[in-house]
């Protein structure tokens, strides 16, 4: 399974894609970067700019699917608006290729990939340069953050599904949907 995990931002929205591991395999790194707007730039500019980058990604890596940061509430409402816009632009752009979207809040993410759902920037990171193998460090946090998502996903996406389809009225024997 690849999976483009989008841990969004005006500012700097980081993407990064991973190929799902198999039993007994590791997950592979298939990119990570950021897509970076700047700040006194009109906010429809900067959503249009992020989607486009968005797309590219998109088109370039065919995931299987996308996992977005769920928005939590901040002290700072400015910036939840910008993160929550850019979310859903992700998620548009995921729905119209058909694509699965998966929405994680912080805490779940952290709790996949270092055991705390209390866990910082820095043992995130930490944890995905050692997940995915990689020689340095993905910088800036936002990039890692993204690989964080996509991991999350690989991990916890199928099981998910299949409990979703298992509680459906499709899912239930003698059940009509």
């Amino acid at each position: 399974m690849r999976v483009l995990g989008v841990d969004p931002g005006l500012t700097r929205c980081g993407l990064g894609v991973v190929d799902g591991a198999g039993a007994g395999r590791r997950a592979a790194l298939v990119e990570v970067g950021v897509a970076r707007t700047p700040a006194d730039e009109d906010v429809a500019i900067r959503l249009r700019d992020i989607s486009l980058q968005i797309d590219a990604w998109l088109d370039r890596h065919h995931p299987d699917a996308v996992a977005v940061e769920r928005v939590f509430s901040q002290a700072n409402v400015r910036t939840v608006m910008g993160t929550a816009q850019v979310g859903a632009v992700a998620i548009v752009l995921a729905a119209r290729r058909g694509l699965p979207v998966a929405l994680y809040t912080p805490s779940e993410v952290k709790a996949a990939v270092t055991g705390s759902g209390r866990a910082d920037k820095a043992q995130v990171t930490f944890m995905i340069s050692k997940l995915l193998d990689l020689a340095t460090p993905p910088k800036p946090a936002d990039a890692a953050d993204a690989l964080a998502l996509a991991l999350c996903h690989v991990w916890r996406g199928p099981a998910l599904a299949r409990m979703r389809a298992a509680a459906s009225p499709a899912g239930v024997p003698g059940a009509s949907a």
